[in-house]
């Protein structure tokens, strides 16, 4: 499976409803194509903890190695995204919570006080969690107590605690964030240029793109955009092009046999079927004919 986003990359996934906005989930990350799942956003904060193996996380232009116990606030409408390490698989808790959540009623003290300090400033984007931190393990200690209990034992929980313990945590981490020295303004350009190339890549992977389309589209010479790419993503441009294209061609393979890979190959930009197999199998470690039969197995 992949994740459900649309061409701005916004996950398009329910994150509980208006009477409780809270979502609790397990995830396990083989169970995304290719070990991965791909750069997105949503409007939700996200608080995720490893339950079993190790994974690297990247919001916005941070990147960490997260292992068992460890966890990571993600900001309000922040890009992320996650992969293996070392092809090993990962297993963790999700908890997703739209901020009113936190604030309660639009224009409350809390949220113009508390909540749009840290939903507003983008050097905000994330923090991660240990148990070194008095704080922070305690949120960590209610989050494996969530994955237990609400998880594995499938128990009801009593929504009042949740929204104490989420309080408690948020009211810490503004504790936390404004005694920071403010550099938001920076950090927000560089995202925005960030999202403006992304979604300029997932509107036109099917086309021959070339650098050049690529960089004058968010107004940056070839070098600058391909160094300020790297610096940002943790990968080349022409890497995550190729990464991406693939991924755009997982579902035609699994859902439709009446395409051949030629056409696949086509329709997610590559010049030719030879070069798209060679990139398919760096990627996911099999041919695209071997991925189909493999998925039509299962």
């Amino acid at each position: 499976m992949q994740l459900n986003i649309n061409k701005e990359k916004k996950e398009l996934k329910t994150h509980g409803d208006y009477a409780f906005p809270v979502n609790i989930s397990e995830e396990i990350l083989s169970h995304y194509e290719g070990g991965t799942f791909l750069w997105h956003w949503h409007p939700e904060i996200e608080l995720t903890y490893i339950v079993d193996g190790q994974i690297e996380y990247n919001i916005n232009e941070k990147s960490y190695i997260l292992k068992k116990g460890d966890g990571v606030f993600g900001n309000s409408n922040t890009m992320h995204s996650g992969k293996m390490v070392e092809n090993k698989d990962c297993t963790y808790l999700s908890v997703t919570f739209h901020p009113r959540f936190i604030y309660g009623f639009e224009n409350s003290l809390i949220q113009t006080k508390y909540v749009n300090f840290i939903l507003g400033n983008h050097r905000i984007s994330s923090l991660k969690l240990t148990d070194d931190v008095d704080w922070q393990r305690d949120i960590l200690n209610f989050l494996n107590t969530l994955y237990k209990e609400v998880v594995l034992n499938k128990k009801e929980f009593d929504e009042l605690i949740i929204h104490i313990e989420f309080s408690k945590f948020w009211l810490n981490i503004y504790k936390y964030f404004s005694s920071l020295p403010d550099t938001g303004k920076r950090n927000e350009n560089n995202i925005n240029r960030i999202k403006d190339i992304l979604t300029y890549i997932h509107h036109n992977y099917s086309e021959p793109l070339t650098l050049d389309d690529i960089a004058n589209n968010v107004n940056l010479c070839k070098s600058e955009c391909c160094r300020f790419f790297k610096k940002n993503m943790k990968i080349t441009l022409f890497d995550y092009l190729l990464f991406y294209r693939i991924q755009q061609s997982l579902p035609m393979l699994t859902d439709n046999d009446n395409i051949s890979i030629t056409e696949i190959s086509e329709k997610c930009g590559f010049s030719n079927s030879c070069y798209y197999g060679k990139i398919f199998k760096r990627y996911m470690k099999c041919t695209p004919s071997e991925y189909r039969k493999n998925r039509r197995n299962t």
